[in-house]
């Protein structure tokens, strides 16, 4: 499964994924963020390449702050792999709808979590953020540096998900 594949990465993610023949479930709510018909558009080149490689590669348009919908994927799905990529990106946006992180990036995130619980799924890959790493200035970022002093909620948000997922 990887969630967020209309996005930058999930749609390089799931478009190698297929390449190489994996089945799989893209899951994405496509959003208006960073527009919806090139996330459209991204989805259409994945169902090509899927129908090219004989890929079984199928799409969820579902939203993973939908604890229901996302109870009814792990239902009729088994992932042996989940690589989490979605989440309500970009700075700015957060400063004026921080309840769009919190329901996507929190919410969604613990969704995401619970599922995977309840579904013994093996392996969880979850893509976090720079951000956190706040006002570090050491570079490159290294995992071992401080990210207790994120700077923007989006990196809070970020940062809330590395320690459920620790937990």
């Amino acid at each position: 499964m990887v969630t967020g594949c209309a996005g930058f990465i999930g749609f390089h993610a799931a478009r190698a994924l297929i390449e190489r023949g994996d089945e799989g479930i893209g899951f994405n709510s496509v959003d208006d963020c960073y527009g919806r018909q090139l996330k459209e558009d991204r989805l259409a080149v994945q169902r090509q390449e899927a129908a090219k490689h004989g890929a079984a590669f199928v799409f969820v348009h579902e939203n993973l702050a939908d604890q229901q919908a996302v109870k009814s994927c792990f239902a009729q799905h088994r992932f042996d792999r989940v690589i989490h990529l979605a989440a309500q990106a970009g700075v700015r946006y957060a400063a004026e709808n921080p309840l769009a992180y919190v329901e996507s990036n929190i919410t969604g995130f613990v969704n995401l979590l619970e599922a995977c619980r309840q579904a013994s799924v093996p392996h969880l890959t979850y893509a976090s953020s720079s951000k956190v790493y706040g006002a570090n200035t050491r570079m490159p970022y290294s995992e071992h540096d401080s990210a207790d002093h994120p700077l923007q909620f989006y990196a809070a948000t970020k940062r809330s998900n590395e320690l459920m997922a620790h937990a």
